[in-house]
């Protein structure tokens, strides 16, 4: 019975994944043909509205396909240099009269992120002369920081803002991983290299603690610079010192005390809020109350396509984990990056190289991989210019020491030169149930590395003088390419997490500036004069499926709600992190050049992979 009952699952599975294939198939057809159609609807007046709906990152993955179509909950990302160019298109835009920024469900994304898509919404708002109106049921750090430099910020009366500045809880398994018999072998070098401290400690290390005060205290001090740029007369430093007193002294009504304080300058639903967008860029009056005449972002885009003018600049993106191997957009894959930069050297007919970082590292061998390739752009006579986006640490500042000049925003998260490598062994785990281990060894590193049995002091040794090298090697990669000796690049590695002001003074970067400065400095650099020149990625476009799965996802209502119901999805996310920090542990293959703090700075939104992984293990106990 049990294996009818078995066979049955199987053939309703194979079934299942049958319907979803075809599912798949006839919508990929159906966008395919609708892609085609000659002549689309041109962009009439109204207002651009910017639904961010998830978190900004350099390069979004690849939606899931199956998941979209499934009904999943996929986490959207919005591509940084597309949200830049929407807003200063609509800029100088006579058919734009406003600019509306839906921040109900933002995911938000690393400080300098945030903070040049304000500079481009302050652009718009000053320059432009162009209506710039936020709304959000409720605002937080990331949400704020772009809706301070809106001409109006609406809230929902019901909201309010929970302004947390950087920093908080971080997860520590030495713990579990004791009480589980796991034994996790750490091989690194830097003192403040703290990548490994949750699989080690039961608590932050002084040095570890250090670094993070003086970087937290460096980012949130620029955060409120920001802000109070902005919006001058808003008070709001009661709200980071004192928000328990303010809140009550308002009997409880945080929105009503934004509203005394300049914090916003608006209160109402969403219907109240169309009507005032509505009298600005127009609406249909017969649609329902609150509608306006609109512009979509993604028809806006479209309209918007990258310049292909002049000469050609390359633009390398190093986007997300940097692992061995290949993989797909949002995350480093040492083959693939490689092959896209060897691949266009050869095809596209360069004038210059642009390296655009955003990463915490991962792999030291992935990121020697990608360093190497970028350097047959300089064997080709190319100048290379380093752009480091939200974050460039570790191996992200491995990749980065192949550049002639480093550009970065005051507000980079940078640095982190330190390697590591973990072994996790489970003799003490297989102890606890009875089962031992024994056999011939014919040198001292038979069988090494022994995940069952541990692994020998001799393993230990040649390990640790691996790591050692490597970090030797990452001095003096530094070193040559920042001019320093490799004492002094130590006394500022050891893992130190810097901010970007900081990196600067202390030589790891040479320039403030975004990625359109660097790629102007690139032309610059190859003899092109004025502007007589475009970007080319060299990176993969989207393919058809992921674009459908991006099509459906459009489609969707994004969530939101109060300041409880973001506390809530900030703690999800959180034990997603967790889930995957657990994971990694397990799957440490290779020596890694990364940064643990770096990710507590970025989108709210976990991964996808790790939010995958908590769906999983909730799903699994019933929760």
């Amino acid at each position: 019975m049990k294996l009818v009952r078995g066979a049955w699952k199987l053939l309703v599975g194979i079934k299942d994944g049958l319907v979803l294939v075809a599912m798949l198939l006839f919508f990929g057809i159906l966008f395919a043909a609708l892609s085609a159609r000659p002549g689309s609807k041109p962009i009439g007046d109204g207002a651009l509205v910017l639904k961010l709906d998830g978190a900004i990152v350099e390069q979004p993955a690849d939606m899931d396909p199956f998941a979209a179509l499934s009904g999943q909950p996929v986490g959207r990302e919005y591509r940084l240099r597309d949200v830049l160019r929407a807003i200063d298109a609509a800029r100088s835009d006579d058919r734009v009269k406003a600019i509306v920024v839906d921040l109900d469900a933002f995911g938000g994304g690393y400080p300098a992120v945030v903070g040049e898509v304000g500079a481009a919404l302050k652009r718009a708002r000053d320059e432009g002369k162009k209506p710039v109106l936020a709304y959000a049921t409720a605002y937080g750090d990331a949400a704020y920081r772009l809706a301070s430099n809106a001409s109006e910020i609406w809230m929902h009366p019901m909201g309010g803002t929970l302004f947390a500045g950087p920093g908080g809880s971080q997860l520590f398994y030495k713990g579990l991983i004791d009480r589980l018999g796991v034994n996790a072998h750490v091989y690194r070098v830097g003192k403040y290299k703290s990548f490994v401290e949750p699989y080690t400690r039961t608590d932050q290390s002084p040095e570890s603690r250090e670094a993070s005060q003086a970087l937290t205290g460096t980012l949130f001090a620029q955060w409120q610079d920001g802000v109070r740029a902005a919006r001058p007369k808003a008070r709001f430093a009661a709200y980071l010192t004192q928000p328990d007193q303010v809140v009550q002294a308002s009997g409880g009504d945080i929105a009503q005390a934004n509203l005394r304080d300049g914090i916003v300058d608006k209160l109402g639903d969403r219907t109240a809020f169309g009507r005032r967008v509505a009298a600005l860029a127009g609406s249909d009056g017969a649609k329902p109350a609150g509608n306006f005449t609109t512009i979509r972002y993604a028809d806006w885009i479209a309209a918007h396509p990258l310049s292909t003018d002049g000469d050609a600049i390359g633009v390398l993106t190093v986007a997300g984990n940097i692992v061995d191997g290949k993989g797909g957009p949002g995350t480093a894959a040492g083959d693939t990056i490689s092959k896209a930069m060897l691949d266009g050297l050869a095809k596209k007919k360069l004038k210059a190289l642009v390296v655009r970082v955003d990463s915490p590292g991962g792999s030291a061998l992935a990121s020697e991989q990608i360093r190497l390739a970028v350097l047959e752009a300089k064997k080709q006579k190319l100048p290379i210019v380093i752009s480091m986006g939200g974050l460039a640490a570790s191996g992200g500042y491995w990749v980065a020491t192949a550049g002639d000049t480093i550009f970065a925003e005051p507000n980079t998260i940078t640095g982190s030169i330190g390697i590591f490598g973990i072994i996790p062994t489970f003799e003490k785990t297989l102890a606890k149930i009875g089962v031992t281990s024994d056999g011939v060894k014919t040198t001292p590193l038979s069988g090494q590395p022994d995940v069952i049995a541990g692994t020998n002091p001799v393993l230990d040794a040649v390990l640790q003088s691996g790591i050692e090298n490597g970090y030797r090697q990452f001095l003096s990669r530094v070193a040559a390419a920042r001019k320093m000796t490799p004492q002094r690049v130590d006394e500022i590695g050891q893992g130190r997490v810097w901010d970007g002001g900081t990196a600067r003074q202390l030589g790891l970067v040479d320039r403030f500036g975004t990625l359109s400065d660097a790629i102007a400095e690139a032309a610059r650099r190859a003899g092109i004069k004025g502007t007589d020149y475009h970007a080319v990625y060299l990176e993969k476009e989207p393919g058809w499926a992921a674009q459908l799965a991006s099509s459906f996802n459009d489609e969707e209502e994004g969530t939101s709600g109060d300041v409880f119901a973001q506390v809530a999805t900030a703690q999800r996310q959180l034990f997603a992190r967790a889930s995957g920090d657990m994971k990694r542990l397990a799957s440490a293959g290779s020596i890694q050049a990364s940064c643990l703090e770096c990710g507590g700075f970025g989108p709210v939104t976990a991964v996808p992979s790790d939010a995958r992984l908590l769906d999983v293990l909730l799903a699994r106990f019933g929760l």
